[in-house]
Protein backbone atom coordinates (compact mmCIF):
# COMPACT_ATOMS: atom_id res chain seq x y z
CA UNK A 1 0.00 0.00 0.00
CA UNK A 2 0.93 3.59 -0.52
CA UNK A 3 -0.41 5.63 2.39
CA UNK A 4 -0.38 9.41 2.39
CA UNK A 5 -1.67 12.57 4.00
CA UNK A 6 -3.23 15.36 1.98
CA UNK A 7 -4.58 18.84 2.58
CA UNK A 8 -3.59 22.11 4.19
CA UNK A 9 -0.50 22.10 6.39
CA UNK A 10 -1.47 21.19 9.93
CA UNK A 11 -4.86 19.87 8.84
CA UNK A 12 -3.92 16.90 6.68
CA UNK A 13 -6.29 13.99 6.12
CA UNK A 14 -5.33 10.32 5.72
CA UNK A 15 -5.40 8.81 2.27
CA UNK A 16 -4.37 5.91 0.10
CA UNK A 17 -2.99 5.92 -3.43
CA UNK A 18 -4.74 3.28 -5.53
CA UNK A 19 -3.17 1.37 -8.41
CA UNK A 20 -4.43 3.98 -10.89
CA UNK A 21 -2.66 6.79 -9.03
CA UNK A 22 -5.92 8.14 -7.60
CA UNK A 23 -6.01 9.43 -4.03
CA UNK A 24 -8.69 7.73 -1.91
CA UNK A 25 -9.92 9.13 1.38
CA UNK A 26 -9.19 7.03 4.49
CA UNK A 27 -10.67 9.40 7.07
CA UNK A 28 -13.63 7.07 7.62
CA UNK A 29 -11.25 4.24 8.48
CA UNK A 30 -8.35 5.79 10.41
CA UNK A 31 -7.88 9.15 12.09
CA UNK A 32 -4.44 9.72 10.55
CA UNK A 33 -1.39 7.90 9.15
CA UNK A 34 0.71 7.41 12.26
CA UNK A 35 0.75 5.75 15.66
CA UNK A 36 -1.73 2.89 15.97
CA UNK A 37 -2.80 3.27 12.32
CA UNK A 38 0.54 1.90 11.12
CA UNK A 39 0.99 -0.99 13.54
CA UNK A 40 0.95 -4.45 11.95
CA UNK A 41 -2.67 -5.28 12.86
CA UNK A 42 -3.98 -1.97 11.53
CA UNK A 43 -1.97 -2.27 8.32
CA UNK A 44 -3.34 -5.79 7.83
CA UNK A 45 -6.89 -4.43 8.11
CA UNK A 46 -6.14 -1.61 5.67
CA UNK A 47 -4.69 -4.10 3.21
CA UNK A 48 -8.04 -5.90 3.07
CA UNK A 49 -9.91 -2.77 1.98
CA UNK A 50 -11.14 -2.47 -1.58
CA UNK A 51 -9.83 0.96 -2.64
CA UNK A 52 -12.73 1.29 -5.08
CA UNK A 53 -15.09 1.58 -2.09
CA UNK A 54 -13.25 4.62 -0.72
CA UNK A 55 -14.14 8.19 -1.73
CA UNK A 56 -12.06 9.72 -4.51
CA UNK A 57 -10.16 12.93 -3.76
CA UNK A 58 -10.22 15.01 -6.92
CA UNK A 59 -7.84 17.66 -8.16
CA UNK A 60 -4.23 17.89 -7.05
CA UNK A 61 -4.26 18.44 -3.30
CA UNK A 62 -1.12 19.35 -1.42
CA UNK A 63 0.62 16.29 -0.01
CA UNK A 64 1.71 16.57 3.59
CA UNK A 65 4.39 14.54 5.38
CA UNK A 66 3.39 10.90 4.93
CA UNK A 67 3.62 10.16 8.67
CA UNK A 68 1.84 12.03 11.46
CA UNK A 69 3.01 12.52 15.03
CA UNK A 70 6.65 11.54 14.55
CA UNK A 71 8.26 11.49 17.97
CA UNK A 72 11.86 10.90 16.88
CA UNK A 73 13.55 11.79 13.62
CA UNK A 74 16.79 9.83 13.81
CA UNK A 75 19.51 10.25 11.19
CA UNK A 76 22.53 8.17 10.31
CA UNK A 77 25.67 9.91 9.05
CA UNK A 78 28.39 8.65 6.68
CA UNK A 79 26.45 5.45 6.01
CA UNK A 80 27.39 5.04 2.35
CA UNK A 81 30.96 3.98 1.65
CA UNK A 82 31.14 6.05 -1.55
CA UNK A 83 29.71 9.15 0.16
CA UNK A 84 32.21 8.86 3.02
CA UNK A 85 35.00 8.71 0.44
CA UNK A 86 33.85 11.87 -1.38
CA UNK A 87 33.83 13.86 1.86
CA UNK A 88 37.25 12.59 2.91
CA UNK A 89 35.83 10.79 5.95
CA UNK A 90 36.54 7.25 7.05
CA UNK A 91 33.73 4.74 7.43
CA UNK A 92 32.81 4.75 11.14
CA UNK A 93 33.18 1.57 13.23
CA UNK A 94 29.62 2.07 14.47
CA UNK A 95 26.74 4.08 12.96
CA UNK A 96 26.98 7.85 13.40
CA UNK A 97 23.68 8.79 15.04
CA UNK A 98 22.21 12.28 15.33
CA UNK A 99 18.73 13.77 15.65
CA UNK A 100 16.85 16.05 13.31
CA UNK A 101 14.16 18.22 14.94
CA UNK A 102 10.65 17.07 14.09
CA UNK A 103 9.79 20.74 13.43
CA UNK A 104 11.90 20.40 10.25
CA UNK A 105 9.37 17.97 8.75
CA UNK A 106 7.35 19.28 5.80
CA UNK A 107 5.50 17.82 2.83
CA UNK A 108 7.41 16.35 -0.11
CA UNK A 109 6.72 19.28 -2.44
CA UNK A 110 6.67 22.10 0.09
CA UNK A 111 9.29 24.80 -0.32
CA UNK A 112 12.69 24.60 1.37
CA UNK A 113 13.91 27.78 3.04
CA UNK A 114 17.61 28.61 3.32
CA UNK A 115 18.04 29.89 6.89
CA UNK A 116 19.44 33.31 7.78
CA UNK A 117 23.22 33.37 7.80
CA UNK A 118 23.51 30.26 5.66
CA UNK A 119 26.23 29.99 3.03
CA UNK A 120 26.35 26.20 2.66
CA UNK A 121 22.86 24.69 2.43
CA UNK A 122 23.25 21.25 0.85
CA UNK A 123 21.08 18.41 -0.47
CA UNK A 124 20.89 14.71 0.47
CA UNK A 125 18.42 12.11 -0.82
CA UNK A 126 17.85 9.40 1.79
CA UNK A 127 15.79 6.27 2.42
CA UNK A 128 13.43 6.80 5.35
CA UNK A 129 12.42 3.85 7.54
CA UNK A 130 9.13 4.27 9.40
CA UNK A 131 8.63 2.30 12.61
CA UNK A 132 5.25 0.57 12.98
CA UNK A 133 5.69 -1.46 16.17
CA UNK A 134 7.67 -0.57 19.29
CA UNK A 135 11.23 -1.88 19.07
CA UNK A 136 13.38 -2.30 22.17
CA UNK A 137 16.42 -4.56 22.31
CA UNK A 138 15.36 -6.33 19.11
CA UNK A 139 17.65 -8.63 17.17
CA UNK A 140 18.72 -7.94 13.62
CA UNK A 141 16.78 -11.04 12.54
CA UNK A 142 13.55 -9.63 13.99
CA UNK A 143 14.15 -5.95 13.22
CA UNK A 144 12.07 -5.68 10.05
CA UNK A 145 9.03 -7.00 11.94
CA UNK A 146 8.98 -3.56 13.58
CA UNK A 147 9.06 -1.59 10.32
CA UNK A 148 5.80 -0.28 8.84
CA UNK A 149 7.36 0.84 5.57
CA UNK A 150 9.64 3.21 3.73
CA UNK A 151 9.60 6.73 2.29
CA UNK A 152 11.75 9.34 0.57
CA UNK A 153 13.53 11.82 2.84
CA UNK A 154 15.36 14.97 1.77
CA UNK A 155 17.90 15.50 4.55
CA UNK A 156 18.65 19.15 3.83
CA UNK A 157 21.82 20.24 5.63
CA UNK A 158 23.57 23.53 6.38
CA UNK A 159 27.22 22.47 6.37
CA UNK A 160 28.71 25.49 8.14
CA UNK A 161 26.17 25.16 10.96
CA UNK A 162 26.78 21.39 11.01
CA UNK A 163 30.57 21.19 10.82
CA UNK A 164 32.28 24.54 11.23
CA UNK A 165 30.59 25.70 14.41
CA UNK A 166 31.18 23.97 17.73
CA UNK A 167 28.81 21.34 19.04
CA UNK A 168 26.89 18.54 17.41
CA UNK A 169 25.48 18.14 13.90
CA UNK A 170 21.86 18.68 14.96
CA UNK A 171 21.77 22.44 14.47
CA UNK A 172 22.89 22.11 10.85
CA UNK A 173 20.17 19.55 10.17
CA UNK A 174 17.14 20.90 12.00
CA UNK A 175 16.27 24.23 10.38
CA UNK A 176 12.62 24.69 9.47
CA UNK A 177 11.73 22.90 6.19
CA UNK A 178 14.92 20.78 6.29
CA UNK A 179 12.98 17.48 6.37
CA UNK A 180 10.68 16.97 3.35
CA UNK A 181 9.07 13.55 3.87
CA UNK A 182 7.01 11.48 1.45
CA UNK A 183 5.15 11.57 -0.91
CA UNK A 184 3.84 8.36 0.59
CA UNK A 185 4.58 5.70 3.13
CA UNK A 186 5.07 2.52 1.10
CA UNK A 187 4.37 -0.52 3.27
CA UNK A 188 7.23 -2.97 3.54
CA UNK A 189 5.39 -5.74 1.67
CA UNK A 190 5.84 -3.70 -1.55
CA UNK A 191 9.62 -3.42 -1.12
CA UNK A 192 11.25 -6.80 -1.62
CA UNK A 193 14.71 -5.59 -0.63
CA UNK A 194 15.34 -2.19 0.97
CA UNK A 195 19.03 -2.72 0.17
CA UNK A 196 18.43 -2.75 -3.58
CA UNK A 197 16.82 0.61 -4.31
CA UNK A 198 18.09 3.15 -6.81
CA UNK A 199 18.01 6.76 -5.66
CA UNK A 200 18.62 10.08 -7.40
CA UNK A 201 18.59 13.84 -6.93
CA UNK A 202 18.66 16.74 -9.40
CA UNK A 203 19.28 20.45 -8.93
CA UNK A 204 17.80 22.59 -11.71
CA UNK A 205 17.48 19.46 -13.84
CA UNK A 206 21.14 18.43 -13.44
CA UNK A 207 21.72 15.02 -11.88
CA UNK A 208 23.77 15.38 -8.71
CA UNK A 209 23.16 12.07 -6.94
CA UNK A 210 22.66 8.74 -8.68
CA UNK A 211 23.21 5.93 -6.21
CA UNK A 212 21.78 2.84 -4.60
CA UNK A 213 21.01 1.59 -1.12
CA UNK A 214 23.32 -1.31 -1.99
CA UNK A 215 26.29 0.79 -0.90
CA UNK A 216 24.96 1.35 2.63
CA UNK A 217 27.53 0.41 5.24
CA UNK A 218 24.88 -0.46 7.82
CA UNK A 219 21.63 -1.83 6.39
CA UNK A 220 18.07 -1.21 7.51
CA UNK A 221 17.71 -4.29 9.72
CA UNK A 222 21.04 -3.60 11.42
CA UNK A 223 20.13 0.03 12.08
CA UNK A 224 16.75 -0.78 13.62
CA UNK A 225 18.36 -3.37 15.87
CA UNK A 226 21.31 -1.12 16.72
CA UNK A 227 19.20 1.91 17.63
CA UNK A 228 16.82 -0.21 19.71
CA UNK A 229 19.71 -1.05 22.05
CA UNK A 230 19.93 2.61 23.08
CA UNK A 231 16.33 3.86 22.87
CA UNK A 232 12.91 2.40 22.23
CA UNK A 233 11.66 3.06 18.73
CA UNK A 234 7.98 3.98 18.65
CA UNK A 235 5.32 3.83 15.90
CA UNK A 236 5.74 6.88 13.69
CA UNK A 237 9.44 7.34 14.43
CA UNK A 238 11.55 7.85 11.30
CA UNK A 239 15.10 6.69 10.66
CA UNK A 240 16.82 8.55 7.81
CA UNK A 241 19.53 6.14 6.74
CA UNK A 242 22.19 8.25 5.02
CA UNK A 243 22.95 9.46 1.51
CA UNK A 244 24.93 8.27 -1.52
CA UNK A 245 27.65 10.41 -3.15
CA UNK A 246 26.96 13.59 -5.08
CA UNK A 247 26.29 16.11 -2.32
CA UNK A 248 27.34 19.72 -2.84
CA UNK A 249 29.99 19.58 -0.12
CA UNK A 250 31.82 16.82 -2.00
CA UNK A 251 32.08 18.70 -5.30
CA UNK A 252 35.25 20.46 -6.38
CA UNK A 253 34.68 23.31 -5.87
CA UNK A 254 31.77 22.77 -3.45
CA UNK A 255 28.35 23.83 -4.67
CA UNK A 256 25.42 24.81 -2.48
CA UNK A 257 21.76 25.70 -2.88
CA UNK A 258 20.65 29.25 -3.57
CA UNK A 259 17.31 31.02 -3.79
CA UNK A 260 15.56 30.14 -7.04
CA UNK A 261 16.97 26.62 -7.31
CA UNK A 262 14.65 23.67 -7.85
CA UNK A 263 15.48 20.29 -6.31
CA UNK A 264 13.91 17.02 -7.45
CA UNK A 265 14.65 13.65 -5.85
CA UNK A 266 13.30 10.13 -5.64
CA UNK A 267 13.82 6.48 -4.79
CA UNK A 268 12.72 3.46 -6.80
CA UNK A 269 9.23 2.38 -5.75
CA UNK A 270 8.85 5.17 -3.21
CA UNK A 271 7.95 8.15 -5.39
CA UNK A 272 9.58 11.54 -5.85
CA UNK A 273 9.71 15.03 -4.39
CA UNK A 274 10.15 18.53 -5.81
CA UNK A 275 11.05 21.67 -3.85
CA UNK A 276 11.52 25.29 -4.76
CA UNK A 277 14.35 26.89 -2.77
CA UNK A 278 13.92 30.34 -1.22
CA UNK A 279 15.94 32.32 1.32
CA UNK A 280 14.71 33.42 4.74
CA UNK A 281 14.91 37.22 4.97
Amino acid sequence: MKLLRYGEAGHEMPGLLDTDGTIRDLSGVVADIGGEAIDPKSLARLAKLDPATLPIIGGEPRLGPCVAGTGKFICIGLNYSDHAAETGATVPPEPVVFMKATSAIVGPNDGVTIPRGSQKTDWEVELGVVIGKTAKYVSEADALDHVAGYCVIHDVSERAFQIERSGQWTKGKSCDTFGPTGPWLVTKDEIADPQGLGMWLKVNGEVMQNGSTRTMVYGVAYLVSYLSQFMSLQPGDIISTGTPPGVGMGMKPPRYLKSGDVVELGIDGLGSQKQNITADR
